[in-house]
């Protein structure tokens, strides 16, 4: 009998960043499925709530694992940042950029690339990124599914990429609502965290997903504006009151006082 492959989602943002949902939110959606072995935490250019979510899950002894993540802005386009234990500072070339999360010990994947948009990692950087003599600035991987509006239009063309130059592809839901979680996923040869790296580096995933249709990415949108609208109006309030509080970054904060409106 064959072993079932490990299944992973390694793009999830949450309320600290540009997401939707709470920490807790997101851990119970993803027990509540039952069919992911490891999760990343990756908002763009923090690991707070990461770092909560996986002290949370370790705490309860969730049946899966957190992986701290962060969608680093880089001036090459968005970098997904796994395995990280410090957060990796936004705006510096994606060559510097990789050369950071490797030097912690992480993993390197360019998010959504080859999209003709500056948030993305073009094919002429990457390449010159995978000729580059010093092996610490070369990517582990591709996001070569993303089941987003951005993911869409470029999709076969990123498959095709990672095959040509010999990059581990995987498949995430760039989610940014619970209900998005495992839209996108990576199968892997174990279960855990550790065998999930070691797949990435071995180029021994596969990805898989489905893509949104457009009235759940406007429903998103939508959720993003007034959770815009919460924060802006929280943070006021919290240098009005000047008592520490401010918008909700949906984890437990001590000194603050979360407010969702």
């Amino acid at each position: 009998m064959t072993a079932r492959l490990g299944r992973a989602d390694l793009h999830i943002h949450t309320l600290a960043s540009d997401g939707t949902s709470s920490v807790e939110e997101i851990l119970a959606a993803v027990e509540a499925r039952g069919d992911l072995d490891v999760v990343a935490i990756t908002d763009h250019d923090r690991i707070d709530a990461a770092l909560a979510a996986q002290a949370l899950a370790r705490e309860r002894g969730a049946p899966f694992e957190v992986v701290v993540g962060e969608e680093v802005t880089t001036l090459g386009g968005h970098l997904l940042a796994l395995f990280i234990r410090e957060r990796i500072p936004p705006l510096r070339s994606l060559r510097a950029t990789i050369g950071l999360v490797h030097e912690q010990g992480g993993l390197a994947v360019p998010a959504h690339p080859l999209v003709p948009y500056p948030l993305c990692a073009q094919g002429w950087v990457l390449r010159r990124l995978l000729r580059d003599g010093d092996p610490r600035v070369r990517p582990d991987g591709l996001e070569t599914f993303n089941p987003t509006m951005l993911g869409r239009p470029w999709h076969r063309r990123v498959v095709a990429f990672a095959a040509e130059h010999g990059l581990a592809g995987l498949g995430n839901s760039d989610a940014h609502h619970v209900s998005a979680i495992g839209a996108g996923w990576t199968t892997f040869p174990g279960r855990t965290a550790e065998d999930l790296r070691t797949a990435i580096l071995e180029r021994r995933t596969h990805w898989h997903g489905t893509f949104h249709d457009p009235v759940s990415q406007l429903a998103t949108f939508g959720r993003q504006l007034r959770k815009y609208g919460r924060d802006a109006r929280a943070e006021l309030r919290g240098r009005i009151r000047g008592d520490g509080s401010g918008r909700d970054l949906g984890y437990p904060t001590p000194g603050r006082h979360a407010e969702r409106r």
